[in-house]
């Protein structure tokens, strides 16, 4: 089951820019915020880590057919 990942971007009056995310384990949030910074220009000023960035990603795969049915 695919868990809902949410983006917060926040301007401040000064023009910087927080992103932060919700519902993404590991590097996740990296890959979901990158398109979006670079468009925001790319430069990173600081980067914090939640707790669900030390969570392990909820890897799939996909099971090979032979492996199933050797099983049987």
């Amino acid at each position: 089951m695919t868990e809902i990942q949410e983006i917060d971007v926040l301007v401040k009056p000064d023009g910087t820019v927080r992103i932060e995310v919700r519902g993404a384990k590991g590097s996740q949030c990296l890959d979901l915020t990158a398109g979006l910074e670079e468009l925001l220009g790319g430069k990173i000023l600081e980067r914090l880590h939640t707790d669900e960035f030390d969570l392990q990603e909820d890897l799939q795969y996909e099971e090979d057919p032979l492996e199933q049915q050797d099983r049987k």
